[in-house]
């Protein structure tokens, strides 16, 4: 499938496809663990939940985070620091989104001595056991979500050579100082300056020394841990550029643009279940792909083409009237058993062809009602299911003319993913 990203950098990446891409990339021969520092409170989104536990399409945003670092194969180990009153939630978000290479430890009272504590626990045996010790860790900021592997490769090859590696990116604004009476002392030259951001790496030893031999002020009021690299052990970081998407959530606006961007990017394909009405299959194929939409088209969802229903979050299925529930319901079992549903909302476009035979208002009402209590349980299953009714037996001008609006349609509720509407039977 196309990548096309609506920013660069980022894509919703199938499980499978990743598999795919890992083997043709080098191979990290020694070991890599993470630490994600999440004991902040989030009072800049002006939210009571702190923002790294604020639900985003029915998923903890840290959750995405961690995602994004498991699904990496030559990561090992990820370590979570929160704080003291947060560490059962957390470890509620682990066990749900079965994040499997997870240690959740307390943190500190500042950010340092939480990473501090990250990197301590990454020696520490636990129930008789230890994690490897890593030669590399990489720190990441737990609300910084989006996060590829290709960059994640550079960050950790930089630091096993150079000690110390880390993202930035061009500054938006200039920097200015003030006076202490509130007027313009002196700018900073942009083009000479950067923005330090996440990811950093570093070889394990240099910055559990820099941490050894900082300062109780570097613990209260320090943030940069490259620059401890640089102060405590004279290791200089190898500086990387960064993409926009690897921006941190700090306001309530950013997790707008989170939702939007993943929202952005679970919709661009689509996977068409014929439902034995393969004609109507390719008319609909014809025109979501005129959208930019890239589309696969299944006979059903048995055998091998489980696998290809596991490269999108949003499906098409073809039905002649509600009698073919069964299709719906296996339709559900396959994404479920893909954990498809678990880590995004999935979308079912539940299409009802009408034939040439009446249909009786009581008809109507039993389609509407099996399609509003299917939706109902769904629902709890993290599937958003939509119904639409289209007539088939129009003429053919007008048939192409229902097909572009059932197009329509189906790009509108695939990208708004709006809970609100499940359960609706719409008419073209």
């Amino acid at each position: 499938m196309p990548d096309r990203p609506l920013y660069p950098g980022y894509r919703v990446t199938p499980e499978t496809e990743l598999r795919e891409q890992m083997q043709d990339r080098c191979t990290v021969d020694f070991p890599v663990a993470v630490v994600l520092p999440a004991g902040g409170s989030g009072e800049r989104t002006g939210l009571t939940t702190p923002k790294q536990f604020v639900t985003v399409l029915n998923r903890p945003l840290i959750s995405y985070t961690i995602q994004a670092f498991e699904r990496v194969s030559w990561i090992k180990a990820i370590v979570v620091v929160v704080a003291k009153e947060t560490q059962d939630l957390m470890q509620s978000i682990v066990h749900k989104f079965h994040h499997v290479k997870v240690k959740v430890v307390q943190g500190g009272s500042t950010r340092h001595r939480s990473i501090y504590n990250g990197l301590q626990a990454l020696s520490e045996q636990t129930d008789g056991s230890a994690f490897t010790k890593p030669k590399v860790v990489i720190i990441h900021d737990a609300v910084r979500p989006f996060v590829e592997e290709d960059l994640l490769l550079k960050v950790t090859m930089a630091a096993k050579d150079q000690g110390a590696s880390g993202v930035i990116r061009p500054l938006v604004s200039t920097v200015i100082a003030t006076t202490t009476e509130g007027y313009l002392d002196h700018s900073l030259e942009r083009a000479k300056y950067r923005a330090s951001e996440m990811p950093q790496g570093f070889l394990y030893d240099v910055i559990c020394q820099a941490y050894q031999r900082c300062s109780e002020f570097d613990f209260e009021f320090g943030t940069e841990c490259l620059h401890l690299a640089l102060h405590y052990c004279n290791t200089n970081a190898k500086l990387i550029e960064g993409l926009p998407t690897q921006f941190k959530v700090t306001y309530k606006r950013d997790l707008a643009a989170v939702e939007s961007i993943f929202k952005e990017t679970l919709s661009q394909s689509v996977c068409i279940i014929t439902g034995g009405s393969a004609e109507l299959a390719g008319k609909y194929q014809k025109h979501l792909s005129a959208h930019n939409v890239a589309v696969d088209i299944k006979p059903n969802t048995k055998g091998s083409n489980t696998v290809s229903l596991s490269k999108t979050w949003n499906f098409i299925q073809v039905s002649v009237n509600t009698s073919s529930l069964c299709e719906i319901l296996d339709l559900v079992q396959a994404c479920e058993e893909s954990s498809h549903s678990l880590l995004y909302p999935v979308v079912i476009v539940w299409v009802l062809l009408k034939g040439n035979e009446r249909t009786c208002p009581s008809q109507k009402t039993d389609e509407s009602v099996t399609v509003k209590d299917l939706a109902a349980e769904l629902l709890q299953r993290n599937v958003l299911l939509y119904g639409v009714s289209l007539d088939c037996t129009v003429v053919p001008e007008q048939l192409e003319r229902s097909m572009e609006r059932l197009c329509q349609i189906t790009l509108c509720l695939i990208k708004d993913r709006n809970p609100a509407l499940t359960g609706q039977l719409l008419e073209v």
